[in-house]
């Protein structure tokens, strides 16, 4: 094995353990938790770590070995069936983040009637489609064929290698990748920006408040003054970062390998082994990071964490201090910052 191989290897088996253990961490705190269950969102955080976890350990190893045997590691149905299941879960994934972001702009552009807007049954129909949109790409790739071992990602997945099926095959990936990942990075855009927009206003009319406040007390001490004017404009920056989060961590992780198929579909283009399998690696590591983009860095699921290890240890369960986040929207960067 070269070097490089050896670099993506460790890589990928960092990405699976990581995404192991905090997605079943996820799904943990939503059977432990009943406030968690009890939140619309939580249906989409509980599909999306599923799919996740079935990408980790259905996928992952079938292209870490791929990397380490340097061809296709299981038999062909056994590979059409891996490239199947890594089609739909990361189709299924991306829904699932489109549909958390719907959730969220409902909850913050809407509040007043987001329990009207947003029920359980909603989410439900909602994940239904999801399931139902994933499926139609993977069993049309498998009636025609399409799902074979490809050396360039070192994956079973889309791949086509007779010349007569080449142009339904273009038409057929460049379809899938606008209805998967164009869409949900729409639905994705849409949603955080109106969100962003709406904390901002928040925001300035919280500075607003701050900068009267500070007019009035003239005998304020200088140090403290200079502390409200540092949380104005850390309050500011709060929502853009985790919005930027939420967006550019979609875009960074999908956007290499995604642009890699279509680019792989010019007859004049050849795309190096070594790209391919980085891009596809970066597309997994998406399942590794989603736990802490949506969940587990989220106070409400750290305190499920706190009393789920409090119980393993057998020590007395810190009080509740009566937090709720049910819709946890992003009003929290300007209302709910202590300093």
């Amino acid at each position: 094995m070269h070097l490089a191989e050896v670099l993506m290897a460790i890589f990928l088996v960092v990405v699976f353990v990581v995404s192991l253990l905090a997605n079943l961490l996820v799904v943990l705190c939503f059977i432990c938790s009943a406030e968690i269950r009890r939140q619309v969102s939580g249906i989409f955080l509980l599909n999306l770590s599923i799919c996740n976890l079935l990408l980790t350990v259905l996928n992952m190893p079938s292209t870490f070995l791929g990397i380490l045997k340097n061809q296709q590691p299981f038999g062909d149905c056994v590979c059409k069936a891996v490239g199947f299941l890594e089609t739909f879960l990361t189709s299924n994934a991306m829904l699932s983040m489109a549909a958390l972001s719907i959730d969220k702009w409902i909850a913050v552009v809407f509040p007043l009637s987001y329990t009207s807007k947003m029920r359980y049954k909603d989410a439900v129909i909602m994940m239904g489609y999801s399931w139902l949109h994933s499926l139609t790409f993977p069993l049309v790739s498998l009636f025609l064929s399409w799902l074979d071992y490809s050396s360039m990602y070192a994956s079973c997945t889309l791949h086509v290698t007779e010349e007569p099926e080449t142009r339904r095959f273009t038409v057929f990936t460049i379809v899938f990748h606008a209805a998967s990942f164009m869409l949900s990075l729409v639905i994705l855009c849409f949603t955080y920006l109106k969100v962003l927009k709406v904390a901002r206003f928040h925001c300035r009319r919280i500075d607003i408040i701050t900068m009267q406040t500070l007019v009035l007390l003239v005998d304020i001490h200088p140090s403290v003054k200079q502390r409200c004017l540092t949380e104005q404009k850390r309050r500011r920056q709060r929502a853009t970062k985790k919005i930027s989060i939420f967006i550019g961590s979609f875009v960074l992780c999908f956007a290499p390998y995604v642009i890699t198929r279509l680019i792989e579909l010019l007859p004049f283009v050849k795309i190096n082994n070594y790209w391919g399998i980085v891009s596809k690696c970066l597309a997994f590591s998406k399942a590794a990071l989603d736990p802490f983009v949506y969940s587990l860095l989220r106070q409400q699921y750290k305190k499920v964490l706190l009393n789920i290890v409090n119980r393993i240890l057998k020590k007395e369960l810190y009080p509740s201090s009566g937090y709720n986040s049910s819709l946890d929207t992003e009003n929290e960067y300007c209302l709910h910052r202590t300093s």
